[in-house]
């Protein structure tokens, strides 16, 4: 997708009918949903050393192979990296969906340590291309800022989107450990070193005026299927801002923050939610 697409070549759509109460459930959502400050947040970072184990179990699980899950129809899933991630860490996950049916594409945003705007129009494109090539509503699996840069495409995309799991995302506001958070610090003075300041002076923020935090500030469309999925032992981002306020969209799991693209509890809950 090119960087010089237009904010308004994105589909930006508001349903043709909001009831009353769909409306008062998004205003709600607007005002409790999202925090717009960065905050530190103390969290046990060296429970991230773990992830191996959460790879070995899910080697040693039935559900890696395919077995006691639900198969897929064959519709689009789109797997989007985290912070600092690109869609190389999740080729498992990629090659999982295709094992149980599913049509995966990779995200193709490159690496995950740029304006969300730029990323945010790189995945629209891939959206587009999975729809088009299958004809069917296009799943969405983001881990961690994947996540949240997937709910922003939702908002964009809603006519082209199924439903969309987030896997520890902070969608609700950024509350991370603080080495991470110094680590974000670098990519905006990154970005800034890139383009003109001016344009968007909030960059990298939930302050940003652009369209990929904007479409945040809302709620998500609730004709769209949301999960998220989350781990108490986060040692990345605080747990709290990775749930929706809806009880029924939130899914607890063990294991590490890293290590859910690699859970077999959360491989076997998304066969489960993308079936369903």
């Amino acid at each position: 997708m090119p960087e010089s697409m237009s904010d308004n070549e994105l589909e930006f759509n508001l349903p043709d009918a909001i009831f009353p109460n769909e409306l008062i459930e998004e205003e709600i959502e607007a005002i409790t949903g999202f925090d717009k400050e960065i905050r530190a947040h103390a969290l046990p970072i060296w429970f991230e050393s773990l992830v191996g184990v959460d790879w070995t179990l899910l080697h040693l699980s039935p559900v890696y192979y395919g077995f006691g899950v639900k198969r897929g129809d064959g519709s689009a899933v789109v797997v989007v990296p985290g912070f600092l991630g690109s869609d190389v860490y999740l080729y498992e996950l990629y090659l999982w969906l295709k094992r149980i049916g599913y049509t995966p594409y990779l995200s193709n945003i490159g690496w995950n340590a740029d304006c969300l705007n730029t990323l945010t129009k790189r995945l629209t494109g891939t959206i587009r291309k999975a729809y088009k090539e299958t004809g069917k509503p296009v799943h969405l699996i983001g881990h961690s800022l994947g996540g949240v840069l997937s709910r922003s495409a939702v908002v964009q995309n809603r006519k082209k989107i199924g439903s969309v799991i987030t896997l520890a995302s902070p969608f609700r506001g950024v509350r991370s450990h603080p080495g991470v958070l110094e680590l974000s610090d670098k990519i905006r003075s990154r970005i800034f070193n890139k383009r003109d300041r001016t344009e968007y002076p909030h960059c990298y923020t939930g302050h940003c005026d652009c369209i990929a935090v904007t479409s945040l500030h809302g709620g998500m469309p609730r004709d769209v299927k949301q999960t998220a999925i989350y781990t108490k032992s986060d040692g990345i981002v605080d747990w709290q801002s990775c749930v929706s306020r809806y009880d029924e969209n939130n899914y607890e799991v063990t294991g590490t923050h890293i290590g859910l693209v690699y859970n077999y509890h959360v491989y076997k809950l998304i066969a489960e939610r993308l079936a369903s």
